[in-house]
């Protein structure tokens, strides 16, 4: 059974060390094999024509950018 315990808390405390890792170095987390852009697609939303609320968010953001004080 203590060899059981060691070998969890092993593994816990790499586990640990690996978010703590992710957190330290403030980078979002990445596919290996390269996500939509390996398939082709240059955006999320690859419609020629998107939908009304998608509109409405796009010119949203664009509003925001447009006002925003850098």
């Amino acid at each position: 059974m203590s060899l059981f315990l060691l070998t969890f808390g092993l593994l816990i405390l790499i586990v640990a060390a690996m978010a703590v890792g992710v957190l330290v170095q403030k980078k979002s987390m990445a596919s290996s094999c390269g996500g939509l852009g390996a398939v082709g697609v240059e955006k999320a939303c690859d419609c020629d024509d998107p939908c009304d609320r998608r509109k409405k968010r796009l010119a949203k953001e664009q509003a925001w950018k447009e006002n925003q004080i850098l």
